[in-house]
């Protein structure tokens, strides 16, 4: 099934939409399908990072990453 496509309206410069056209173009695309493909990245790139999150919180949580005792200064790195 596919799914109901909305129309959004954008107000951008004249220089800013050229050149978009013109990597459209080069591409072999529409500036719309430039426009659905980084809301698309900038969507599953936020969510992986939320996943990643949540995956690295329950991981503290049982265990299955421990992080000692810090026995060292911040002076005894520099000392290095």
């Amino acid at each position: 099934m596919e799914k109901a496509k909305q129309n959004v309206t954008l107000v951008v410069e004249e220089d800013l939409l050229l050149a978009a056209r013109k990597v459209a173009l080069d591409q072999r695309t529409s500036v719309n399908q430039l426009v659905r493909e980084y809301l698309t990245t900038l969507v599953e790139e936020s969510s992986r990072r939320r996943l990643a999150r949540v995956r690295l919180a329950a991981a503290f949580g049982t265990g299955l990453v421990k992080v000692g005792k810090r026995n060292w200064s911040r002076d005894d790195l520099y000392a290095r």
